[in-house]
């Protein structure tokens, strides 16, 4: 099966949505506003990122000849990277509402449980992302 290079890409990008949670994590626990909002506002603009970045790799994928019919394996990749997919877009519904939170003036204290567990479920969405890459460059 063709690999588009995009997926190395986006890959970088999750793992930065991941950093970004993480610092906008210490911002809260550190009750530093700006530093928060910033780190919620990276990490959400690259979780997008990330999915705008995994549908031109189907596109991609799809004019090379590797459409979701091709081969089971073409059909597998579709599953696994579209239950990832929904499973950011779930994390981005939180992180909508903890961001709307923040902008509006709410205090830390209120959004640093949000924060951590976000920070948690994104570092849990990478940790999939990367068995699940490496198991599909591993065929």
């Amino acid at each position: 099966m063709f690999w588009p290079p995009l997926l190395l890409f986006n890959t970088a990008v999750l793992a930065l949505s991941s950093a970004a949670w993480e610092w906008a994590r210490f911002a809260g626990r550190r009750g530093h506003r700006e530093n928060l909002r910033t780190g919620l506002l990276a990490g959400g603009v690259l979780a997008l990122v990330f999915l705008a970045g995994q549908l031109t790799v189907w596109r991609q994928l799809e004019r090379a000849g590797c459409g979701i019919t091709a081969t089971t394996m073409s059909a597998f990749f579709y599953l696994i990277t579209a239950l990832h997919g929904l499973h950011v877009m779930g994390g981005l519904a939180v992180w909508g509402r903890t961001t709307v939170k923040v902008l509006g003036g709410g205090a830390v204290a209120e959004v640093r449980q949000s924060v951590d567990l976000c920070a948690i479920y994104w570092h849990f969405l990478l940790l999939v992302w990367l068995v699940m890459f490496a198991l599909m460059l591993s065929t």
